[in-house]
């Protein structure tokens, strides 16, 4: 089903559609004068255009985010923990106009824009409250005249690269802990969805942060490699915390070794979904919903196998056809209606099709969609697809699909869907589906992934750790971990003691 397009109340998020760079507490052109277009992928419609930054504009950043760093990180914790209160509240205040421009730059639902914006702000209000819980200790010495004792302290200007499809909160979850730490930071935010950090360095400023702590450097897709080159290469970043795929992940650790930077990174996933026979039915084809379709498939913990066992496939199978056939509305995300919104490009569009069209060429039956849609104001939208008969020789078993496509497969045995859902160089998140207690312990310690949803497909939060093992990624963020990152561990060893 397409649902109609709106363009109400498109006023409201008018005001961050901001053409410049923020650097150094200034809102500033590129040095070049040049810009580029953002598009709305529901419509291809340009929306407005944001600064095209070069190395030279990231040098500054740099530099203005190196001058403000002494400053920054001998601030106290209760200081730096009241701005991202402000900030926080802040987000919340401006929160439908946020959604709605997450909405234009890159197309998802209304209602889930909505939930980002919250979950983004949980972000800043969990890291405001972790400054203050930043403690040293005592410890125990070996020598009766000496004192040993370690305190922690902030790295120094961070690199934050962050993807398009969660614009708001995957700077936040890097944001607010980066200067929870102490730390100031450059956001170097993805080419297709500038607006949304430029509209968090426009609440920052009206929260009164300091000139130079939060500095945001856009570029189009041209000029993002030259920009992550230097900001791996420059000995004035000391941390690089990166979203995206494993690809780019692997060329950031590469160059970032050149100057030692620690690097924070949460890469690409293929996360199994694993339906067992004691599964409650219903419950795993509403988790599969959410895990599969939130934001039309693009996201990094989005299940992109899914295992149901032979007891109850053809049940499941029969279950979610009929759940996606009354649940999933295509359309334009402005439209309170739409459930599935576009992907985020032709890119996007080109790579699910391939997809699917190699699965069926190897042998896997469809159930229903399967098609690019391709009418007027629409063509970065692919139905949502449900094919059974899937195997481990085609495509879809080996990437990310990252689009609304759920690829059924069919296993016999608890140590066969173990071992293929273990045969993938990634381990981001997973998800299994059982009533067995018994065997929902064994799985749990027998999956190799970082995050785990038992009987659930929603298990991102600002208080669990969010990473993964293996190729996806290092490092965790959210939680208490999540500071830490930002945190050099300084110990101190006071002799020459008289008691």
């Amino acid at each position: 089903m397409l649902s109609s397009s709106s363009s109400s109340s498109a006023d409201q998020y008018q005001r961050f559609l901001i053409d410049q760079a923020y650097i150094g507490g200034q809102w500033r052109p590129a040095v070049s004068g040049s810009r580029f277009d953002v598009l709305n992928p529901a419509t291809s419609e340009v929306i407005g255009q944001a600064a095209e930054c070069s190395i030279e504009d990231a040098q500054a950043a740099v530099a203005a985010a190196k001058d403000a760093f002494p400053s920054w990180s001998t601030t106290t914790a209760k200081e730096r923990a009241q701005l991202l209160q402000r900030l926080y509240k802040l987000q919340l205040d401006n929160a439908e106009s946020l959604a709605r421009l997450i909405t234009a730059e890159m197309g998802k639902p209304l209602r889930e824009a909505r939930g980002e914006i919250g979950y983004g702000a949980s972000f800043l209000e969990w890291f405001a409250e972790e400054a203050r819980r930043i403690n040293g200790s005592i410890l125990q010495s070996p020598w009766k005249d000496k004192q040993l004792s370690y305190r922690k302290e902030a790295c120094g200007v961070a690199g934050i690269i962050t993807p398009w499809n969660f614009p708001n909160a995957m700077i936040t979850r890097k944001l607010g802990a980066a200067l929870a730490a102490g730390c100031t930071v450059v956001i170097n935010p993805a080419e297709d969805t500038p607006y949304s950090a430029l509209a968090l360095a426009a609440l920052a400023e009206e929260a009164h942060f300091p000139p130079g702590v939060i500095n945001v450097v856009p570029t189009s897709r041209q000029k993002t490699p030259e920009i992550g080159n230097f900001i791996c290469d420059t000995p004035d970043i000391s941390v690089i915390t990166f979203t995206g795929s494993t690809e780019v992940g692997k060329l950031l650790l590469k160059r970032g070794a050149n100057t030692v930077k620690r690097i924070v990174m949460e890469l690409g996933g293929d996360a199994p979904f694993i339906v067992f026979d004691s599964a409650d039915v219903q419950r795993a084809v509403e988790g599969s919903i959410v895990a599969k379709f939130r934001n039309a498939g693009q996201t990094c913990v989005c299940a992109n196998r899914i295992f149901v066992q032979e007891g109850i496939h053809d049940q499941f199978v029969a279950a979610l056809a009929a759940k996606m056939s009354s649940e999933l509305v295509i359309g334009n995300g402005m439209d309170e209606k739409t459930t599935v919104g576009p992907l985020i490009n032709d890119r996007a569009v080109e790579k699910v099709k391939s997809h699917v069209e190699d699965a069926l060429s190897k042998g896997a039956k469809l159930v229903q969609g399967g098609k690019k849609l391709t009418a007027k104001n629409n063509c970065y939208f692919y139905e949502p697809t449900l094919i059974t008969g899937a195997t481990k020789e085609m495509i879809i078993a080996k990437e990310e699909t990252f689009g609304p496509v759920a690829a059924i497969f069919k296993f016999k045995t608890e140590e066969e869907v173990l071992r293929h859902a273990n045969n993938c160089r990634r381990g981001l998140a997973g998800y299994f589906y059982s009533r067995d207690y018994a065997q929902i312990e064994r799985v749990a310690r027998k999956l190799e992934v970082g995050m785990i949803g038992i009987n659930d497909g929603l298990l991102s939060t600002c208080e669990a750790p969010f990473g993964g093992v293996k190729e996806s990624g290092l490092g965790r963020e959210g939680s208490h971990f999540g500071v830490d990152e930002f945190l050099h561990v300084k110990y101190v060893c006071l002799g020459g003691l008289q008691f």
